[in-house]
């Protein structure tokens, strides 16, 4: 734990940094500071045993989550940026592994939360990042380093994640071919670990030459958003998590992060919870980095970043009507599994108020996989993955009479195999009306 005094340095230098202009989050900080300083002066004596009690609850809170997901990734996070490596990482996105062989569950996982998740993705990917290619310790290579330092860990708490690990600020940015490249309908996700000593991750949306038109920052206690209007005037709004959800019992544990951008309308999302929305920015961002205070022992940790163009935020209006093929990538799952991801709710529950309201509609069910791995293991997974979503909208109320379901692989690829991005639109799920 830093010194107060310290504390109250980094306090004053971030106030007469370039990012002076955003006032209020020197106040955040500070309020985070004072937060961190009085648990110190209440705790100090008792730390030792409140850590190895928490990492005890964590592990057997962890292994019951393993136990339900058919999971075998580790439950704690590594101790430094360079961590020692595992042969997998199930839950980052994607088909393959470094096994030499294709899990499926014979029962699919029902997701009983997220019932009024509704996150729709854009369903264009115009980057996507597990790190899979990347080596522990090194710097990843579809990444821009702008400012500090950052390196791969290959295991924490299961996932391969990017670690900032020095910087005020550090920041990255994605690697694009153009300057320009986010419109005017766009979405972002990752997955965020935050660490009881680490700072805020912030998500700088920026113009074509890379000066800061506003922020997301997300904190332990809520989201908080800073960024011009109108007249010029510096505007923060903010928005709480649920009281169980925050401080403590945000930090040391995996979450998801989406963001939707649509005509300059934003909405964030924390797991399955709304935190804030934005109703008119103001801000029409070319492009985003992402960083904050980072340091060695409070790096600021995230995992699967992905980008997409599009992401209607009412996509029963269009659902159907050019087609009888509804295709998504925005349905995602477990390496290797059958396993749904959680924030693929957001367009299964909109894929069941459509059969709500359309009772006569019957659909096919269609899974697709990217071309990594073994051809037949690939069909198999694929078939699989479609069952699980019929199963998932069964369990939510729709007669198992109005689906069916077939696996394709890897044999109807949209996009190539060679990028990232191609093979995050190739892995899909199709709705086929009948």
């Amino acid at each position: 734990m830093r010194k107060t005094s310290t504390l109250a340095a980094i306090f004053i230098l971030l106030c007469t940094t370039s990012f002076a202009q955003w006032g209020s989050l020197g106040s955040r900080i500070a309020d985070d500071i004072s937060y961190k300083a009085q648990q110190k002066a209440e705790s100090e004596a008792n730390n030792a045993a409140d850590k190895a009690y928490d990492k005890s609850k964590d592990a057997a809170v962890n292994g019951a989550k393993k136990k339900d997901k058919n999971s075998n990734s580790s439950t704690n996070t590594t101790n430094s940026p360079q961590a020692s490596t595992n042969n997998q990482s199930e839950n980052n996105d994607g088909n393959t592994t470094t096994t030499s062989s294709t899990s499926t569950q014979t029962q699919p996982t029902i997701i009983k939360a997220y019932q009024n998740y509704d996150f729709i993705p854009g369903n264009k990917v115009i980057f996507a990042d597990d790190f899979a290619d990347d080596q522990d310790g090194e710097f990843p290579s579809h990444w821009s380093l702008e400012n500090g330092q950052g390196v791969i860990n290959n295991n924490v708490s299961g996932k391969k994640a990017f670690l900032l690990t020095d910087g005020n600020y550090a920041w990255v940015k994605p690697l694009m071919k153009t300057k320009k490249y986010l419109g005017t309908d766009w979405t972002a996700e990752f997955d965020l670990w935050q660490k009881p000593e680490a700072y805020q991750m912030i998500v700088f949306l920026q113009d074509e030459s890379k000066q800061d038109l506003g922020q997301i920052i997300i904190n332990s206690d809520g989201v908080n958003t800073e960024f011009l209007d109108a007249d010029g005037n510096s505007k923060n709004l903010f928005g709480s998590y649920p009281p169980e959800m925050q401080y403590d019992a945000f930090k040391e544990k995996w979450h998801h992060v989406a963001i939707a951008y649509k005509n300059k309308q934003i909405k964030v999302y924390i797991d399955q919870i709304r935190a804030i929305t934005i109703p008119n920015s103001n801000l029409s961002p070319a492009g985003l980095a992402i960083g904050g205070l980072a340091s060695n022992d409070g790096p600021l940790i995230f995992a699967n970043f992905r980008l997409a163009e599009g992401g209607s935020m009412n996509m029963l209006d269009k659902m159907f009507t050019d087609s009888k093929v509804f295709s998504t990538t925005g349905i995602t799952f477990n390496v290797n599994k059958a396993t749904i991801k959680p924030e693929s709710m957001g367009v299964i529950n909109q894929i069941y108020k459509y059969l709500q309201n359309n009772a006569a509609v019957k659909m096919e069910i269609d899974g697709h996989t990217d071309s990594d791995g073994d051809n037949a293991l690939n069909l198999k997974l694929s078939q699989a993955r479609a069952d699980a979503v019929k199963a998932q909208l069964v369990s939510m109320g729709i007669d198992a009479s109005r689906f069916t379901t077939k696996g394709f692989g890897e044999t109807k690829p949209v996009s190539d195999n060679t990028t990232p991005e191609g093979k995050a639109n190739n892995r899909r799920v199709e709705f086929v009306k009948i």
